[in-house]
C-alpha cells in the first residue's frame, strides 16, 4: 500500500455520508475520489493504493466474463466504471471486483468490499 499525503488542499470531508464510494481493505476505509483512494488521517488526507496480493492478484486471467459489461466496453475515463490505484496499475470497480483492461480482454483482479456512494 503506497502512502502519501494529498498534494493538493483537500476541502472535503470523507466519511459514511459523503457521496464517494468506500473501499475496505487493510482494516481500514479509504474513499474513491477521482481515481484516488483517500485515507482520511488525524494529519490529513493519504493516497493509498490497494496491494496487489492474494486477494487482489494482477494475473493475467484471459477467460474472465463476469457480465458486468458489453464485450466491446473500453475501460477508461468516462466509461461508467470507477478507477482504482492497484498496485503500479489502474484497475476499475466492476460489480464488487477489480476489472484490468488487458489487450481484447479484462484480467479480474479480485474482489473488493466497497459501499457504493
Amino acid at each position: 500500500m503506497a502512502n502519501h499525503s494529498h498534494p493538493e488542499p483537500h476541502d472535503h470531508d470523507h466519511g459514511p455520508a459523503c457521496g464517494h464510494t468506500a473501499v475496505t481493505h487493510d482494516g481500514h476505509t479509504d474513499y474513491l475520489h477521482d481515481g484516488h483512494l483517500h485515507h482520511v488521517t488525524a494529519a490529513g488526507v493519504e493516497e493509498h493504493t490497494l496491494p496487489v496480493d492474494g486477494t487482489n492478484p494482477d494475473a493475467c486471467t484471459p477467460t474472465h466474463d463476469c457480465g458486468g459489461h458489453e464485450k466491446g466496453h473500453v475501460h477508461g475515463e468516462g466509461c461508467g466504471h470507477e478507477a482504482v490505484p492497484h498496485g503500479d496499475h489502474t484497475d476499475y470497480l466492476v460489480g464488487g471486483h477489480l476489472h484490468h483492461p488487458h489487450g481484447d480482454h479484462c484480467d479480474d483482479h479480485g474482489p473488493v468490499e466497497v459501499r457504493p456512494a
